[in-house]
């Protein structure tokens, strides 16, 4: 045997690592292949189950998009609630009432007054006159009323028990304390105020409260009747693919006989509960979408702040919305379809 030099073993060394590097790059690029043609197999498997089972499937996709169109409606309806309370807030101003003729310079003073506190936003007030040709513009529809005070007696006479107003804005409307205790303990306040009208502290309260209190009931309820369906949409989908487990169950066990691994045997079942979950994403979009344009110029006209939710469907964020929605429907097909392996087909 000849002896090999230094130079030649080296040479050799690294003919041998090359060779290594070469038949592992081919074994990754055969692996690579392998994987995808065993991923379009099992899509493949998993779409013509989907065909084979038409019925089933056709049941799953539906109650599963009611579901998500439930889930769709609770969330819009309580942003929707939430947002038009939210508007009354800023809308909400305190209206306090003083005595006819109270002078414009005294209602100044008290304003100037009600502007240190740290919760107002806003003060204007408004004396006899003022209030009176207020009361002018928003009748001037009224022929009648217009004809009866043009008359000098009558107009003296309603400038004579119209009362002076300030109007204030506040950040809070929740807590008015300190707006009570300037308009209880103020001198000046109380030497004006208006005996027979009381400030009206709590006038838009009770129209917030009940526009909150339906935003709870839409959300809860809403919450339970998705959770109630979801469970529905699982069972089905749990059915649809406990049936197909049963049809191919033959198959299945010609593919353990020759040696086919557990993702390429389980991987069409959960395709077949994922398109499911597409399928069922996009019609419960699309019914929100087209629910919610027909629905929403009613809802502005009564004042309902549907703007938040206007900005998601009519503009480029409309697209979460479609693939957060298939989103669910996918993991809820695909959830389903792991009980259903995980019990049947061991």
């Amino acid at each position: 045997m000849t002896k090999q030099t230094p130079n030649q073993k080296i040479a050799n060394f690294r003919n041998t690592k090359k060779r290594q590097k070469e038949n592992l790059k081919v074994l990754v690029e055969n692996s690579n292949v392998s994987k995808l043609r065993s991923t379009s197999r099992i899509i493949k498997y998993g779409a013509s189950s989907f065909r084979r089972n038409i019925w089933l499937s056709i049941a799953a996709t539906l109650v599963m998009t009611i579901t998500l169109i439930i889930l769709l409606v609770t969330i819009g309806a309580s942003m929707i609630l939430s947002a038009t309370a939210d508007t009354m807030r800023q809308k909400i101003d305190i209206t306090v009432f003083f005595q006819p003729g109270t002078p414009q310079s005294t209602l100044e003073q008290m304003a100037s007054t009600m502007r240190l506190d740290n919760n107002v936003i806003q003060v204007t007030v408004a004396d006899s006159l003022a209030e009176y040709e207020s009361f002018l513009s928003e009748n001037q529809n009224n022929t009648d009323l217009l004809t009866a005070l043009a008359d000098d007696d009558m107009r003296q006479m309603m400038l004579d028990t119209m009362q002076a107003t300030m109007r204030i804005k506040v950040h809070n409307p929740d807590d008015l304390t300190s707006i009570r205790y300037i308009v209880e303990n103020d001198d000046i306040f109380q030497a004006h105020l208006d005996e027979d009208k009381e400030p009206t502290y709590d006038i838009n309260q009770a129209e917030i409260a009940t526009i909150n209190s339906w935003a709870t009931i839409a959300k809860n309820g809403g919450l339970i009747l998705g959770a109630v369906f979801l469970v529905i949409s699982t069972l089905v989908i749990f059915n649809t693919i406990r049936m197909a487990i049963f049809s191919r169950r033959e198959e299945v066990h010609m593919m353990k006989l020759v040696g086919a691994d557990s993702e390429f045997i389980h991987g069409p079942f959960q395709v077949e509960a994922q398109i499911c979950g597409v399928i069922s994403g996009l019609l419960a979009a699309t019914a929100a979408y087209i629910g919610f344009q027909f629905i929403a110029p009613s809802l502005s006209s009564y004042g309902i702040d549907v703007s938040l939710v206007a900005s998601f469907m009519t503009t480029s964020r409309l697209v979460y919305v479609f693939l957060g929605t298939i989103a669910v429907g996918v993991l809820v097909g695909t959830i389903s379809a792991r009980l259903a392996i995980q019990k049947y087909l061991k």
